[in-house]
């Protein structure tokens, strides 16, 4: 999902993911799936107004073989 948002310095940016990350590992508790957690950061980014990409491609490479799974 694409929402544009306002122009912020560095710091700010870091401190308001590290609070969604925080939020995120409070409220659910341990033991739940990686991707429950995300979809949870993903809420928490969504209420703070923070850009974000979901699961961008990024190209491996393990001893010269390309693998498929970045």
């Amino acid at each position: 999902m694409f929402r544009p948002c306002p122009p912020v310095d560095d710091n700010s940016l870091t401190g308001a993911i590290i609070g969604a990350a925080i939020e995120v590992h409070q409220l659910p508790g341990p033991g739940l799936l990686e991707s429950t957690y995300e979809e949870c950061l993903v809420r928490e980014f969504d209420l703070k107004g923070i850009h974000y990409e979901r699961r961008k491609a990024v190209p491996v490479v393990y001893k010269d073989v390309k693998l498929d799974c970045g």
